[in-house]
This record gives C-alpha cells, sequence and structure tokens, in this order.
C-alpha cells in the first residue's frame, strides 16, 4: 500500500522504499534462519548479495566486512583458545572435577562453575567439547542421568561469555559498533561488573534449582544400552556349496541391489573387523550385516546366504587392535547436516561405517543409509582407531566418550599461559588493540609449536566468520537507510512516559528472544544498531543500552537452535525442543532481573 511520496522516495506502510527492501531482506533471512534447512553462514551472503544487487550496499563496501576487526578478532580468540586446549592446562583443570563427588548439586556447580570460567577467555564450544564427556562420564558413574548435568553446562558456557571482551562474539561485535559512533573501544575488563554479578546469579540458580527442573531421563551405560547394537545387525553365514562361497566381498556386493554393508567377519577362530572388499567369503564364514529387513532378503535371495544360528558375535566382531567403535555428537557446524549416510558415502569418503543413529535419547528405527542427519545426533560409529579423531573433526562430530586427559609439559603449560595473558594484558593495558593482540598471540602458539597451521586453520568457526563478514554490512545498511531508527521509535513507543531503565530491559528482553532463534552474533550485529538508535532518540549515552545487547545475546535459553552450545547436548541428554525452557525461562527472568540493575549502576545514562 502506498501512502505518499517523500523527495524521491515512495512510503510504503509509512517506510521509505530503502527501508522496505532491507526489511523485506532481514524478515527474510529470519525466517530462513529460524527454519533451519540452509546453514547460517549461506543465508547470510544471500542476505548480503540481495542488499548488494539492490544498492542498499555500495558494491565497492560489500566485502569489507570480512576485514571487520571484530570478524579478525573472533578467528583470532579461537585459533589462541585451541593452543590453550592443546597444552593441556584445561585438561589439568578439568581433572579437579573427579573432587566433586557423587551429589548432582556439587556436580552440577563445580561443572558449571569450571566451564563458567573457562568461557570467559576462551571459544565456549572448546570448552563444552573438553567437558560434555567428562559430565556424561560423572553422571554414569555416580547413577545419574545425564540429563541433569548437560543443560546447566550448556547454559553456564554462555553465562561465562559475559565475563570479558573475548568470551563471545557478541561483545567484541558491539565493541566495535561503540567506536564507529565515537567512542573508545571495550577494554578487556568492561563487561566484568555486569557479567560478574549475572554470572553468580545464574550459577546460584542452576546448582540449586535450575537442575531440578531439566527432565531426568534414564541415562545409558554403555553403548549397547542406547543402541541395542544386536538390532541393527544381522549374522549372516555363508553355507557349503553356496553359490557366491569364495568370491570376493566386491564380487558378492556387484551380484545383488540389494543395501548393505559388513561391518564384521568371523572365519574359523578369526575376528575381522571391518573386512576389506577384496577379502573372500569362504562357506563356514559368518558376517556381521547392518541392513533392513527387506534389503536382507533381496541379500539373501541373490547370495544363498542364510540367517546363522550360532552364539551372537557382539560388540567384539566390529573392534580388532587396528578397528574401533566411538559413539560422537553431530555438531551444528557438521558436513552431514542434512544429509543421508548414504548420500555421504561415509565408508569410501571417509573410512567410517554407520552403525546406529540415536535422536533424543533413542535409537532410530528407520533405514540408516536414508536417515537425514540434525545437530545433535548421536551416531554409532566404525573406524581405524588411529585416525578416528581426525575423521571425526572433518565431517563435524565430537567425540562422546571420555579420552585420557592431556595433562602436557610445564613448558607447554607456561608458555601458552604466558602467551594468552600477555595479550589479555596487553589489551587490558591500552597497549594495543585486541584484534592486533590477539593475532600475535595466535602467531605465537603456532610457531612455539602448540599447535600446527592445519589445527589453527580447523580451529576457526569458518560458519560464524562468513556469518559476521555477511552481515556487518548489512547491519550498516539498516542504519543508513534509516530502518534501526524506525524500530528504535517504534520500540521506544512502548516505553513512552516511563524511566529509561524500562526502555534498557525491552530492549535485553527483545534481544534475548532472537537469540533463541537465531545466532548469537547475528542478534548482536541486527539489535546493536537499533541500540544505538533508541540512545539517540532519547539524547542518553549509547553505553547501557550496548550492555543490554550484550547480555541479551548470550542469554539463549529457550531453544536448542539458538547456540552451538545447547545443540551439542541435544542428544547426549536425550533433550526434546521444548525441554528447554523449562530451566531456560526461569533463567531469563533471574538475568533480566539481575542485569538490568547492574547495567544502569555501571553503566549511568
Amino acid at each position: 500500500m502506498i501512502l505518499g511520496m517523500n523527495g524521491d522516495q515512495i512510503l510504503i506502510f509509512g517506510m521509505t522504499g530503502d527501508q522496505a527492501m532491507i526489511f523485506a531482506i532481514l524478515l527474510l533471512a529470519l525466517i530462513f534462519f529460524v527454519w533451519g534447512r540452509w546453514r547460517y553462514d549461506l543465508v547470510s551472503l544471500f542476505a548480503l548479495l540481495a542488499a548488494t544487487v539492490i544498492g542498499l550496499v555500495p558494491a565497492d563496501q560489500a566485502f569489507l566486512g570480512f576485514g571487520h576487526p571484530a570478524v579478525i578478532t573472533v578467528a583470532a580468540v579461537l585459533v589462541a583458545s585451541r593452543g590453550l586446549l592443546n597444552s593441556g592446562v584445561v585438561d589439568v583443570m578439568a581433572s579437579w572435577l573427579s573432587r566433586a563427588g557423587d551429589s548432582p548439586t556439587r556436580q552440577v556447580a563445580s561443572l558449571s562453575g569450571l566451564v563458567t570460567l573457562l568461557s570467559g577467555f576462551m571459544n565456549n564450544v572448546g570448552a563444552m567439547a573438553l567437558l560434555l564427556p567428562v559430565s556424561i562420564r560423572m553422571a554414569i558413574k555416580s547413577g545419574n542421568p545425564p540429563s541433569i548435568l548437560l543443560l546447566p553446562l550448556a547454559f553456564a558456557a554462555h553465562l561465562g561469555g559475559l565475563l570479558t571482551l573475548i568470551g563471545t562474539p557478541p561483545n567484541i561485535i558491539i565493541s566495535t559498533f561503540r567506536v564507529q559512533n565515537g567512542g573508545e573501544p571495550f577494554g578487556m575488563f568492561d563487561f566484568t561488573p555486569v557479567g560478574l554479578g549475572v554470572s553468580i546469579a545464574g550459577l546460584i540458580f542452576i546448582s540449586l534449582i535450575g537442575w531440578r527442573l531439566t527432565p531426568r531421563r534414564k541415562a545409558p551405560s554403555s553403548k549397547e544400552d542406547l543402541f541395542q547394537i544386536a538390532n541393527y545387525l544381522t549374522e549372516v553365514r555363508v553355507p557349503e556349496g553356496a553359490k557366491l562361497a569364495g568370491k570376493t566381498l566386491q564380487e558378492v556386493r556387484e551380484s545383488t541391489e540389494a543395501d548393505f554393508e559388513v561391518l564384521g567377519l568371523l572365519s574359523g577362530e578369526i575376528r575381522i573387523a571391518s573386512p576389506s572388499i577384496f577379502h573372500p567369503l569362504m562357506p563356514g564364514d559368518i558376517m556381521l550385516v547392518e541392513s533392513d529387513a527387506d534389503e536382507l532378503k533381496l541379500f539373501l535371495d541373490a547370495t544363498g546366504f542364510e540367517l546363522s544360528k550360532g552364539k551372537p558375535l557382539a560388540e567384539e566382531a566390529l573392534s580388532s587392535e587396528e578397528m574401533g567403535v566411538v559413539e560422537a555428537v553431530v555438531n551444528t557446524d557438521s558436513r552431514l547436516l542434512g544429509r543421508t549416510a548414504r548420500s555421504v558415502n561415509m565408508r569410501w569418503r571417509y573410512g567410517v561405517n554407520l552403525i546406529g543413529v540415536a535422536r533424543h535419547g533413542a535409537r532410530l528405527e528407520e533405514r540408516l543409509g536414508r536417515t537425514r542427519f540434525q545437530p545433535g545426533d548421536v551416531l554409532l560409529l566404525q573406524g581405524p582407531k588411529e585416525f578416528l579423531p581426525e575423521i571425526l573433526n572433518t565431517i563435524g562430530c565430537l567425540p562422546l566418550a571420555e579420552r585420557g586427559l592431556r595433562l602436557g609439559h610445564p613448558r607447554r603449560i607456561a608458555l601458552s599461559i604466558g602467551i594468552f595473558g600477555s595479550a589479555i594484558l596487553l589489551v587490558a593495558l591500552g597497549f594495543i588493540p585486541v584484534q592486533i593482540a590477539f593475532v600475535g598471540a595466535a602467531v605465537a602458539m603456532v610457531l612455539g609449536g602448540l599447535l600446527n597451521l592445519r589445527e589453527a586453520y580447523d580451529s576457526i568457526d569458518w560458519p560464524v566468520i562468513i556469518l559476521l563478514g555477511a552481515l556487518i554490512p548489512v547491519s550498516q545498511a539498516l542504519e543508513t537507510t534509516g530502518g534501526a531508527a524506525l524500530i528504535a521509535s517504534s520500540m521506544l513507543s512502548l516505553s513512552a512516559g516511563y524511566a529509561p531503565i524500562v526502555s534498557v530491559a525491552l530492549l535485553l528482553m527483545v534481544t534475548m528472544f532472537l537469540s533463541d532463534l537465531v545466532n548469537n552474533a547475528a542478534a548482536a550485529v541486527l539489535m546493536a544498531p537499533i541500540a544505538i538508535g533508541i540512545a539517540s532518540f532519547m539524547n542518553l549515552s549509547i553505553d547501557p543500552f550496548l550492555m543490554a545487547v550484550v547480555v541479551g545475546a548470550s542469554s539463549a535459553f529457550l531453544t536448542p537452535i539458538g547456540h552451538q552450545s545447547n545443540a551439542m547436548v541435544m542428544g547426549p541428554g536425550g533433550y526434546r525442543f521444548g525441554d528447554y525452557w523449562r530451566m531456560g525461562l526461569p533463567l531469563e527472568i533471574v538475568v533480566v532481573v539481575v542485569s538490568v540493575p547492574l547495567i544502569t549502576i555501571f553503566w549511568p545514562f
């Protein structure tokens, strides 16, 4: 509906044409973010390209976001965090958790406290990756369900991000917006007064009350309990006189259109895990075959083989000195997402066999080859022991087995702490900008042998980097078109006649709601211009409003899609989508009640 003209601009529902277009682009981006069919970095690139083609972002400035200080800083902090992990210093801290005992309250408090501390100074997903298997093992040993530990662990990781400038990408993003609006960049510990208060209040709630609100789902004590391996696999015997006896596995495969995998073989007294396709099948051999009932019938009819009636082979037939079986959770940035084992071709491309899939704490009954992977799925995989860690890293999965602690050499620990601590000190004292300090720290860790170049590149969360580089110019377009000011004036109308603290609370809650639906970095990029617009309309300092965005962006407690940490625990904890708000909603209330007064005290209007 066209309402009128304003100079050269057509007014549509009270908006200029440029405002209407940027709102349409952002609305579509938010819909695709929530839908989750396409990854958020791809959606962000589409938003940037659309804004550029329309003319909202100048073509010569479209990709300047990838050189933005916030993008460089986020990447450098991720590399430096990997150096800390490799040195063993984090493992030493994790070893202290064995003193927590069997009490759920002490376990939750110790795990949540440690991940909060770690998340203040390093990538919280890295901290989660270390403590997730530790948490599961603690729960199983004490007879408690992992579900009461994992959600508190994920939520505490968010709280830790509020402690320092480098705690989470939104903090770094907000600091750059402050600079762009004539202020100084936030210091390393400028977030601490508010963040520490919110973290302490959140930890008290989580440790005393929050974990009691999580669902108590029965914990599997082993892979067999969760996956019931016998229900996935069938033992097939090669009888005397079978027409394909003596043929290789490859020749057997070519003789039938059946979809199957041979994961183990018993030939006399010899057990072979994941036999070669060139291995001959002799009379009396027993194969461990993964297939569904219909495909199995096709296989038996085509080969003349028969079902075995002997003693079950169980898991030992899947493992050997070279081959192993591991549980792993599918990460939110895994290359498996939305694809099936058949389309990925896991055995031939990555050298692993898919044995089972569990979702929300229960194994899936459908045909494995046709199962589309989702974030938080727990996979049971068979592969070469030596290369399994590297394979899991390549496909974007996190092993759930508790590895041996990497205690490291004291010299490596001292070196990593020295490099990381020096970067923090230089930024805290204002000697050099944060992006320069942590790029230097990342380079020093590589030169010091704490990580190699491949690990450095692998440690960078590239989807987040692409998201930031693409959305920063789009957020600037939101500001230059006047769209941010229009949203800000609309939000102000809701709090008209009230004290400024009400506008801070409203802004915080809107950001909090947005971060429950989209990546927290995206929430910060989109809400920062609106926060600045509100402050400008009220002729007040932008600082309390930017701090409200910081807290809101790190408070994604209602859904599993708002943050990687939430999605990581969904499968291992057996959570469902609706489980998160049970603890998340009261925790968000605690965050609002505690943070709003602290923001106005330490960052006055």
